[in-house]
Formats: structure tokens, C-alpha cells, sequence
């Protein structure tokens, strides 16, 4: 009777103890997810604050002079949707074509029959410590008519290493029997690659895919190195041109009283602030709506191509 007691004793106690230890779990990640979101919050809410405030800092929690006229003049820039189209293009284009690469060289680097298999691997990892420097490659981007075209978009971001090694490592995880079994039936290499390996590699790639387009939207650096025809510009870089003008009108219409036309007027109803939060909130919003489509492949497979066996 009195170990029945104290083993029901026991059980209510490990029972309160896993209620409080979840508990306690709970309360951390959802402060954590909530200091994760707030700088997203915080831009929203200043980018449809008023301007004033927002620039004085006084925007924290919640909006204050609600309008939506900083998005407005945004939206109103002049080659705002061919520079959206082009980084549309450049995103969808360059995913594409890093995914297939990652998934073609991480596959073949697990075929022992590849000649020379190890010295091209070292080949492509050792570039991810090592690079050239920012004018031999602007000479050998200016060499191969790469600069002034859309392709300097593509083309340099195809092979990317770290990809390489998740997807890699990921097809080591797989059941050599598939593999196997598809030769034994006749296929070839590029066969089994295409009907048997790809087909299998959807967490892999949607974690590849995450990486390419989170990186090719927010890229900039490239546009004001390489290319100076404006109908090539992309949209990061023409809202980085326009955080620059926002910020100079607005500086020089206080320093001249407002009297600077309708110009300065237009830029006293902006602040370099607010200007900056609208274009955040712009450049960020795409990757956020699309990230949760990928987000139940992508913790599977950063996992999987992360830890072998």
C-alpha cells in the first residue's frame, strides 16, 4: 500500500515537473520568436507612420498618423517595374540554374567511378576560402562580356559550394541500393541522376532553392559593379539609389526653409527614415510570403545534407 502511495506520488511529481519544464520551453521560444519579429514589425509600423515621429524615434509599438503615402511615392519611382521585373528574372533564373548545378555536382561527387572525383572537389570547395579579389574579377567579368549584361546575373552564381556539399552529403544518405538497382535495370549515370536521385531530393533543393533566392532578390553589389545601363538596373539597387536622393532632398530642403519648389516639398513630406523603412519593408516582404512554402522541406534537408550517415 505504501509503495503503491509513493509511486503515485512519484508520477504526479514527474508529471508536474514535464508540465513545468514544457511550460518553460514554450514561454523561451515565443519570446524568441517575438524578438525575432519585432524589427520587421517596427519597419512596418514607421513606414506607415507619420514621417515626423517616425524620424524622431518615437514609433516603437504601435502606428501613429496612419498613411500609406511613403509607399506611394515609392511605388511612383521612375523604372520602379522593369527594375522589378529584372529582379524577378535574375531570382527565378538564377535559382533554377544553382539548384540543377548543386544537385548535378553533389551527385557525381558521390560517384566513385568519376575520374579524378577528389581533386575536382577540393577544386570547388577551396573557393569558398579563397577568391581572386574585386578587380581581377571585374577585369575577367569585363573579358567575357559579362559586364552591361543580364547574364553577369546568372552565370557566377551557378556553382556555389556550401550548396554543393549539403546535396552532396544528402545523396550520401541515401540507400545505395537505389542507385543499384536502376544500373542493374540498364540505366546510366545521367539516367539514374534524372528518374532516381533528383525525384528524391525535394528537402535538399528547397533548402538550396532558400539559399539562391534569399541571395539573388538581395543582391546589389553586383549592379554597381558591373552594369551601368539603367534598364539593367535591379530593384534593390534603384531603391538603394533612391534611399541616397531621399536622404540628400530631405537634408537640403530643411537647410533652405521649404523653398526649393515642389521637389523639396515633396521630399519635406519624407525623411530619410521613413524613406528607409518603406524600401525595407519592400525588399523584405517577397522573401517572407515565400519562405513558408519551403519552410516544412527546409529544416529536413539542411539536417539531412548537414550530418552523414
Amino acid at each position: 500500500m505504501t509503495a503503491a502511495v509513493h509511486s503515485g506520488t512519484t508520477a504526479i511529481r514527474e508529471e508536474k515537473g514535464s508540465f513545468a519544464f514544457k511550460a518553460f520551453n514554450y514561454l523561451v521560444f515565443v519570446l524568441f520568436a517575438l524578438i525575432c519579429a519585432y524589427p520587421f514589425y517596427y519597419l512596418i509600423i514607421n513606414s506607415i507612420s507619420s514621417n515626423d515621429l517616425s524620424a524622431q524615434g518615437d514609433i516603437r509599438w504601435l502606428p501613429e498618423g496612419f498613411h500609406l503615402e511613403n509607399y506611394r511615392e515609392v511605388f511612383q519611382l521612375p523604372g520602379l517595374g522593369r527594375a522589378a521585373l529584372v529582379s524577378l528574372g535574375r531570382t527565378v533564373l538564377g535559382t533554377v540554374a544553382t539548384v540543377l548545378a548543386s544537385a548535378f555536382l553533389g551527385f557525381m561527387f558521390t560517384q566513385a567511378r568519376l575520374w579524378g572525383r577528389a581533386f575536382w572537389y577540393r577544386a570547388v570547395v577551396i573557393t569558398m576560402y579563397f577568391n581572386a579579389g574585386l578587380i581581377p574579377v571585374f577585369i575577367i567579368m569585363k573579358t567575357l562580356g559579362l559586364t552591361n549584361n543580364f547574364w553577369v546575373y546568372i552565370l557566377p552564381f551557378i556553382v556555389q559550394p556550401f550548396n554543393i556539399i549539403l546535396v552532396k552529403t544528402f545523396v550520401e544518405s541515401m540507400p545505395e541500393s537505389l542507385q543499384e538497382a536502376a544500373e542493374v535495370d540498364g540505366a546510366n549515370v545521367f539516367q539514374v541522376f534524372w528518374r532516381i536521385v533528383l525525384p528524391n531530393m525535394t528537402p535538399i533543393l528547397a533548402t538550396v532553392a532558400i539559399f539562391s533566392a534569399v541571395a539573388q532578390w538581395n543582391s546589389f553589389q553586383d549592379t554597381l559593379l558591373y552594369i551601368t545601363d539603367q534598364s539593367l538596373y535591379t530593384l534593390q539597387f534603384l531603391l538603394y539609389m533612391f534611399i541616397n536622393q531621399a536622404a540628400s532632398l530631405a537634408s537640403a530642403a530643411q537647410q533652405a526653409g521649404g523653398n526649393l519648389g515642389s521637389i523639396a516639398s515633396a521630399a519635406t513630406n519624407q525623411t530619410a527614415t521613413s524613406i528607409r523603412m518603406t524600401v525595407s519593408v519592400i525588399v523584405v516582404l517577397p522573401i517572407i510570403f515565400i519562405y513558408p512554402l519551403f519552410q516544412r522541406f527546409f529544416v529536413k534537408g539542411i539536417m539531412l545534407g548537414a550530418v552523414k550517415g
